[in-house]
């Protein structure tokens, strides 16, 4: 019986150490407190106004929902900053009267991000991401905005999952 009892505790002991702490984001112990997002400029050759703000807010938002590090204006211990470096829209497939079936939008992003607490962190990579559209529809007003929330939510995710999550 005792025996017993020790391989029970046994089996305890090994199964809490074994579990370290997990969060649904995916991310680690992060050694930070604060985030700042530095205002994303819009250096693309054909500009769309305003999605160079909608992305900054875009970003700030994923990090703030998937954290609890505190949003800072100057100073954070994480920074992203970088710029839109393309905006391009391209035909990517042909009706038989040589008119465009279906178009895609392409945005990339150019992010550098900072960590003041562990430089091996640091890097400088484009992140870029696409929208297919019909050939016959123009991008404006709501599908302009279903196409960039589209593709902000998947570079935002993979400027989070580089920079925290480490995936």
């Amino acid at each position: 019986m005792n025996k017993l009892k020790f391989l029970f505790a046994l089996l305890i002991t090994i199964t809490l150490n074994s579990c370290g702490p997990y969060n649904f984001t995916g991310t680690g112990k992060i050694d930070a407190k604060t985030f700042q997002v530095n205002y994303f400029q819009n250096n693309a050759p054909l500009v769309q106004p305003g999605i160079e703000r909608t992305f900054t807010l875009k970003l700030q938002d994923i990090i703030q929902n998937q954290t609890n590090l505190n949003l800072v204006r100057t100073n954070g211990d994480l920074t992203y900053e970088g710029e839109i470096t393309n905006y391009n829209i391209t035909p990517m497939a042909a009706t038989a009267d040589l008119t465009a079936a279906q178009n895609r939008l392409t945005i990339t992003v150019n992010v550098r991000y900072t960590n003041k607490n562990n430089e091996k962190d640091n890097f400088e990579k484009p992140f870029s991401f696409y929208y297919d559209y019909p050939g016959d529809q123009q991008l404006i007003g709501s599908s302009l905005t279903t196409a960039l929330d589209v593709i902000f939510e998947r570079i935002t995710q993979d400027v989070f999952n580089e920079s925290l999550a480490k995936w």
